[in-house]
């Protein structure tokens, strides 16, 4: 049993994290999040490659396939399965990051989701587990850029019911970003043509290296716009 522990810590360990928890090559772009963030890394055609390539920056990625918020396996969880588990105290200047699909579809079949999408954020924009998570970031003195999910306009997928609650879930996270200006919500809905297969593996879930290649560059687009002076995080009351 100890040893099954102990093999089954080293897989964890081994999966949770994209590179070493260090910025040893002064990387001051952090990346945390799920599949869609961490798809075609084998390839080296992951969004953080996309981003060292379009900003000329050290990116550490430690987003996880299947990562959600809710997770209560502590072994797995503690490796990065849990999203507030891959976020590292560092010298960042931006944290790149998504969550809350995996939530979604485990949670509540996409189905019937107002309680899980009160747990990851209120109505308002102002509670739950993602504006909790992203202030702490932002306490950090990181900038933050929070991605939407992409959707695939026109084609039949597995995850087609999922689109209205993650509709919902992007008007919620608007209005999150809304209250801190070192806060961006970028969304991915309309990155994919209408019924253009190319943006996405052959599952039709994950984003091919062409879509983590959209990915990327639209946000580092957005980062590459924003000023210069970092913004202070809003004072939590």
């Amino acid at each position: 049993m100890i040893r099954f522990l102990g093999a089954l810590l080293a897989l964890a360990l081994l999966s949770g994290c994209g590179e070493p928890v260090s910025q040893d090559k002064n990387a001051r772009i952090l990346v945390v999040g799920d599949s869609m963030l961490a798809s075609n890394r084998a390839g080296k055609a992951a969004v953080a490659d996309v981003l060292e390539a379009e900003l000329g920056t050290g990116v550490l990625d430690r987003s996880v396939f299947a990562a959600r918020y809710f997770h209560a396996l502590p072994l797995s969880g503690a490796a990065g399965l849990r999203l507030t588990s891959q976020y590292r105290a560092g010298n960042w200047d931006w944290v790149v990051m998504n969550g809350g699909g995996n939530d979604l579809l485990f949670g509540c079949g996409c189905g019937f989701c107002d309680g899980v999408l009160d747990r990851l954020v209120t109505k308002d924009g102002r509670g739950g587990a993602i504006p909790a998570y992203v202030a702490r970031i932002r306490e950090g003195g990181a900038r933050v850029v929070y991605a939407g999910y992409l959707r695939n306009p026109g084609m039949g997928t597995p995850v087609k019911h999922c689109g209205p609650a993650g509709n919902e879930l992007d008007r919620r996270l608007v209005l999150m970003a809304g209250f801190d200006a070192g806060v961006t919500f970028v969304p991915m809905a309309d990155l994919v043509p209408y019924r253009d297969t190319s943006f996405h593996g052959i599952d039709r879930i994950h984003p091919s290296a062409k879509g983590s290649r959209g990915i990327g560059q639209r946000i580092a687009a957005v980062i590459r716009a924003a000023p210069k002076q970092p913004v202070a995080a809003p004072v939590r009351r």
